[in-house]
């Protein structure tokens, strides 16, 4: 699991900005919430331009040297603080892999190079690469020294972590291979103006072609109606077909001519909630964009009910409500800080408490 997340220099960031999950509060309602000790949903809200997504975008750049999934092509646009653009972008992971604590540490020019970086394991240094520094532990991974001095320069800047990651022979449950599968497990994606994804798939998929190539128009229909209370009457003719039609009366209609907005929105929602299974980390931008704030809710209910760690950021107050999640698992990301709401009063926050009518009084500080 992701246990912190910290980032220096990026973008709208121009101080160190660290999200801690390891400190859940003494709530005994919503347990679902909290996973071995680490918070396992959560949403985050904050003022239009607080960051919101950014700060998504920046806990998904180890995608972007980790892993071979889908990236964002022009992520790299606008990437350091513009205050400091001969700095380096500076990237802290904390995980949780069973017993073992993986704490992985990078920086990166402006242009997304990789310029240092370090992994300790259970506080132990497993390597460390800075200005031409460059130490290994040997027990672990033996090497010649023409290797190391040559890791040390690195001039094609390469990761450590894949070299080590394709160089030795690792156990199964060895916490680089447990590393490389949480980062590929990751997810972010939305839908907004147009639809982009980060992680877990290596291609685009057409949705309607998905759902009928899996016989999943029963399923997604009965998806529809539980999340939003629309009934639709979904026919095919056959497997080969590659757009989902409806029947209304007599006649067939194309679905993506009489869906709505959000209901687009859902039917791709769908189709990642059925990957979600393969997922180890989710975050969704805006997610509730095309939403009503009741359906919001009800897709809420459904995504913290599956096993992976899934947070969402949202304007959509109504979703702060102790019914759905607890204080210390609603944050607000405002200032170059984030907190949860248990962090943000002095007062004791109990589940009969509407912390949403607390939140528009302005009862909770972000200082």
């Amino acid at each position: 699991m992701l246990a912190k997340f910290a980032v220096t220099n990026y973008r709208g960031f121009a101080n160190r900005i660290e999200w801690d999950l390891t400190k859940p509060a003494n709530y005994e309602f919503n347990t679902y919430a909290i996973k071995d000790g680490v918070i396992k949903n959560g949403i985050i809200y904050g003022p239009n331009g607080s960051g919101k997504t950014n700060f998504s975008l920046a806990l998904f750049d180890i995608e972007n040297h980790l892993s071979q999934k889908w990236k964002k092509f022009d992520y790299y646009t606008n990437f350091i603080y513009g205050g400091q653009k001969e700095g380096l972008v500076k990237f802290e992971y904390t995980f949780l892999f069973g017993d073992k604590t993986v704490e992985y540490v990078y920086s990166k020019n402006a242009v997304g190079m990789l310029m240092t970086e370090s992994l300790v394991v259970d506080g132990k240094v497993v390597f460390e690469r800075k200005d031409k520094f460059f130490c290994i532990d040997k027990l672990q991974f033996p090497m010649g020294s023409n290797v190391e001095k040559n890791l040390g320069d690195n001039a094609n800047n390469v990761s450590i972590v894949n070299f080590l990651l394709t160089s030795y022979p690792l156990n199964a449950n060895h916490y680089l291979l447990e590393l490389n599968g949480f980062v590929n497990s990751m997810l972010w994606f939305r839908n907004l103006d147009i639809r982009e994804f980060i992680g877990l798939e290596t291609n685009t998929t057409n949705l309607d072609e998905y759902i009928i190539n899996n016989n999943l128009l029963a399923d997604f229909a009965d998806f529809l109606y539980k999340v939003s209370g629309q009934r639709f009457q979904f026919v095919v003719h056959n497997s080969t077909d590659k757009q989902i039609l409806c029947k209304i009366g007599d006649n067939e209609v194309l679905f993506h001519l009489i869906a709505s907005t959000g209901t687009h929105s859902l039917q791709l929602l769908y189709f990642w909630m059925k990957r979600m299974n393969k997922a180890s980390f989710v975050f969704i931008d805006e997610f509730d964009a095309f939403y009503h704030f009741r359906l919001a809710f009800e897709v809420c209910k459904q995504l913290f009910n599956m096993n992976c760690q899934i947070f969402a950021s949202s304007h959509n107050t109504y979703l702060m409500t102790n019914d759905l999640l607890r204080p210390d698992c609603n944050f607000i990301l405002n200032n170059n800080k984030i907190k949860c709401l248990a962090d943000c009063t002095d007062k004791e926050l109990r589940f009969g408490h509407n912390i949403e009518k607390i939140y528009r009084a302005g009862a909770f500080y972000d200082e």
